[in-house]
């Protein structure tokens, strides 16, 4: 036993040693303007040429609460994912009118119909910034470290957006190795055109969900208005009239939203012993809350639709995270990783006396963080109701607008005010009994997690219960109706402290204990954290330069792979299915159930067409939307999902198992022809 968790480890330890060179396989999530296109050029024989890079770049664009797109043509048609847009079917829906169930089509332009708050930002420039973000921390440690770093941002952020067409960033990379600053065109002006029914893009739900073979349309097209009128750009992806056939040199432009790659063994086992057991928890109760509310309630089923898919694909993630970290095999890689790079560092004496001290420090401080995180993970659950989140929104705009910009919280900086302006001026319906079940449940969570006795528990409940406390204030409140929440918006701190509404008394009384647990949190523990991770960093860099590409971060990447299927328990799974494959499946009893429209024309459809596929690209969390281009730089998918093993992608990337999972561009087409005559809408992608 010894000697073979001996030998094995000896194997981890030779893996660690070849990651911690530059990386050899299609792995890795690189900014545009770090891409490395050596190792591509060597295995596949192509270069991108800078016009190539410039137009990818120029056509994908980010939706500011989550997902990519892309431009797909020269009128500002953007291609993305339904579940990405599904909170503006949602929010365009009626009784009379359920596009949750029926889909919808703009056959006109006079038709397509704006998107509450919804945001999309273009990637125009990146300028490095690292020079004046380390000059300005410098010598700094603790919470002093993370004053200054935020009030270098803040100033950054303000003199490169001058006007609210412009949204600007300053993005972490390599856990403060690089800092960049990413300017974006902003586009709030976003307009519906298409998008299938609900049961046709998430055909299979939950028990398909991260599987393979998939049927899924999971597939919605708006379009970004500019000056009352479509966007003209020169940057868009024409449509592949072939598509991509297996084998073929695929790559992926998006925005991952987030990775642990490059995290410490200790930071790691946090997330394995805290962060995911509680998440996990507090999401299963959501889940089934919600799931009851669907069948108690069907007229107001479709509001709840879209959190219930989140939560059961939050679930999915969290649990296959979890897995991943508590599978020794894998943790023991991670482990070998640091040991061999702190064994790189300890071997040359000026990196060990500058960065010697770094993993020990990250974990004296991540010792300290559980009880201060937990606390804050229990006050953000109140903003999973959306008029909760309102008021909080309302309560802090208003004192952070009263502070110099470089002292506000990040979210309320001039570089973020329109987003957050936005969001309080978006026209939606909102459902006063899932609301109240919503907020009821985060203070039962806040109760159960802080005890009766602590004093933000008797702030926010008194004696009262937390259905009590949910259901008085839901029901009272003026903040469903977007002119109330503007009123207040302009009225500023006046306004609110004069404010009766119950919601806005409700944020008022926990605000002080959240501002307070998120204060400790990010000056205590995260400050630290960041300072020494940055000399990781550093010495990561001295010894490796830029040959590792650094952690998602919700900002434009460049991946590649092949289309390519995977060997599941002995039997080879194929990358294509086809809607040959979609009509087998279906059974009549959801979530396998087809709507009317397609039945009544599948004698239309080419049954054999390609419908979904996989690739084996490096994507996370994020590139939901993303697109799926050839090496001439043609749509040949659409990204909507990952497999199983792609989970595991947030600390390790294997590419023997982890998959992308795409609509096929064929698909698309066929599905727009034959089943929605959605002839405007082809005729448009059809443009060369």
């Amino acid at each position: 036993m010894k000697m073979a968790r001996t030998v094995g480890f000896a194997l981890v330890m030779w893996a660690a040693v070849a990651a911690l060179r530059p990386v050899a396989a299609d792995e890795g999530m690189w900014p545009l303007n770090r891409f490395r296109a050596a190792p591509l050029q060597q295995k596949y024989g192509f270069t991108p040429a800078p016009q190539w890079l410039q137009n990818a770049q120029l056509a994908s664009v980010r939706f500011a609460r989550g997902c990519s797109g892309s431009f797909v043509s020269p009128s500002g048609l953007v291609m993305t994912n339904y579940h990405c847009a599904v909170a503006c079917i949602e929010a365009l829906s009626t009784e009379q009118s359920k596009l949750l169930e029926t889909g919808f089509y703009a056959e006109t332009a006079t038709d397509e119909r704006r998107c509450p708050g919804m945001e999309l930002n273009q990637l125009t420039t990146i300028t490095d910034v690292t020079d004046r973000v380390t000059a300005a921390t410098k010598g700094a440690e603790g919470d002093r470290f993370g004053a200054a770093r935020k009030a270098v941002f803040a100033v950054i952020e303000s003199e490169c957006a001058k006007d609210d067409r412009v949204r600007c960033e300053v993005v972490t990379l390599y856990h403060g190795g690089k800092y960049d600053l990413y300017s974006y065109r902003r586009f709030q002006d976003v307009r519906l055109v298409f998008a299938p029914e609900f049961d046709t893009a998430f055909f299979g739900g939950d028990p398909d969900n991260f599987m393979f073979p998939r049927f899924n349309l999971d597939l919605a097209f708006v379009r970004v208005y500019d000056g009352g009128g479509p966007l003209v750009s020169s940057h868009w992806f024409p449509w592949s009239p072939a598509g991509a056939s297996a084998g073929d040199l695929v790559f992926v432009t998006g925005h991952p939203g987030s990775t642990s790659r490059l995290d410490t063994i200790a930071q790691l086992e946090f997330e394995r012993d805290v962060r995911l057991p509680t998440h996990l928890l507090f999401y299963s109760e959501a889940r089934g809350l919600l799931t009851e509310f669907e069948h108690r309630v069907p007229a107001e089923a479709r509001l709840a639709r879209a959190q219930l898919v989140f939560i059961e694909n939050t679930l999915k993630v969290l649990k296959g995270e979890l897995d991943t970290l508590a599978d020794r095999t894998q943790l023991d890689r991670k482990r070998a990783e640091e040991t061999e790079l702190r064994r790189q560092v300890a071997a040359r004496p000026e990196l060990q006396q500058r960065f010697g001290g770094a993993w020990t420090a990250v974990s004296d401080a991540i010792d300290r963080k559980r009880d201060l995180w937990k606390r804050s993970a229990a006050f953000s659950r109140l903003t999973g109701s959306e008029l909760f989140a309102q008021a909080q929104t309302l309560v802090r705009m208003a004192t952070e607008l009263s502070r110099a910009n470089e002292q506000r919280l990040p979210e309320f900086t001039n570089a973020a005010l329109p987003a957050r302006r936005q969001q309080i001026e978006a026209t939606r319906p909102y459902s006063t009994e899932l609301e109240t079940l919503v907020l009821a449940h985060a203070l039962r969570h806040i109760r159960e997690q802080l005890g009766l006795d602590d004093p933000a528990v008797k702030a926010l409940l008194g004696r009262r219960a937390p259905d009590e406390v949910a259901s008085s204030a839901i029901q009272a409140t003026t903040l469903r109706d977007a002119t109330a929440r503007v009123a207040l918006m302009k009225g500023g701190q006046a306004a609110i402290e004069a404010s009766q509404d119950p919601l806005i008394a409700l944020a008022k009384a926990v605000d002080g204990f959240t501002r307070e647990s998120r204060r400790r949190l990010e000056d205590e523990i995260d400050a630290r954290v960041d300072k020494n991770i940055e000399a990781i960093a550093q010495a990561r860099f001295a010894l490796q330069g830029e040959t590792v590409y650094p952690d998602a971060t919700f900002t434009l990447r460049l991946t590649y792979g092949t289309v390519k299927g995977w060997n599941e328990a002995g039997r080879d799974v194929v990358p294509f299915t086809t809607f040959a494959g979609l009509f087998d499946r279906h059974t009549g009893s959801a979530p396998f159930n087809l709507p009317k429209r397609w039945l009544d024309r599948k004698s239309a459809v080419a049954l054999s067409t390609p419908f979904n596929l996989v690739a084996d690209t490096d994507i996370i969390g994020g590139n939901s939307g993303s697109p799926m281009i050839d090496r001439v730089g043609q749509i040949v998918g659409l990204i909507f999902d990952g497999n199983i093993h792609s989970i595991g992608g947030e600390y390790l990337f294997d590419p023997s198992k982890n998959r992308s999972v795409a609509v096929d561009s064929r698909g698309i087409k066929e599905a727009l022809r034959s089943v929605y005559r959605a002839e405007r809408v082809l005729q448009e992608i059809d443009r060369r």
